[in-house]
């Protein structure tokens, strides 16, 4: 009895990858983080200088930062030079400085007209929303990183978590304080993000002289 042949099965829609580039988002080198600012300052548009200033000084998690609200930066009038933030995914509390630029953008923005009222740090639209969404923080990083040329299927949220510790652990080598800023629980979850090999370690070891 011969065997018969069945119809192809075709997608109704195309898979959500395709056209994008899977994996790790790239960090932004120092370079590209001075060359936002400058364009966000020279657009006097304080909310987004804020914003990025904080997403790099906080390295929080997309979800954690757009839900921060004004008493989390702020104390008696002034901005904080530490803040502590409560992690969504982890439910434990994860410390971060806030640098005098960062301080300087962030007391910009809480004094302006589209913050009166808000308790929430980035509100949304016209107050629709309490807070601005992940996937509108998400479009933004884009809007950002097109801004200065650069791929931006190679940069996302996560870019914004990664530039500082990634430049703290090339200065530093260690791998200890880079987790305490993650809020990270283990180790292995550290080095997986950072994307530490082996050649890293052993330029590590090498350095280190007994």
């Amino acid at each position: 009895m011969g065997t018969q042949n069945l119809p192809a099965i075709r997608a109704l829609r195309s898979a959500w990858n395709k056209g994008r580039i899977i994996g790790q988002k790239r960090p932004l080198q120092p370079k590209h983080v001075w060359a936002i600012r400058v364009r966000l300052e020279l657009a006097e548009n304080h909310r987004d200088l804020a914003l990025f200033n904080l997403a790099i000084d906080s390295k929080l998690r997309g979800r954690d930062l757009v839900k921060m609200k004004v008493v989390d930066v702020m104390a008696l009038g002034q901005i904080k030079e530490r803040a502590s933030v409560l992690q969504s995914n982890t439910q434990k509390p994860v410390r971060f400085e806030i640098s005098e630029g960062t301080r300087g953008s962030l007391a910009k923005w809480v004094e302006d007209s589209l913050m009166v009222g808000s308790e929430y740090l980035w509100p949304g639209r016209l107050h629709e929303r309490l807070h601005i969404l992940t996937r509108q923080y998400a479009r933004i990083v884009r809007e950002w990183v097109s801004s200065i040329g650069l791929e931006v299927t190679a940069y996302g949220t996560h870019s914004m978590r990664r530039t500082k510790v990634t430049q703290i652990y090339k200065k530093t080598g260690n791998l200890r304080a880079v987790q305490l800023l993650l809020g990270h629980t283990k180790m292995d979850s550290t080095v997986r993000y950072l994307g530490v090999e082996l050649e890293d370690a052993l330029a590590i070891a090498e350095a280190i002289e007994i």
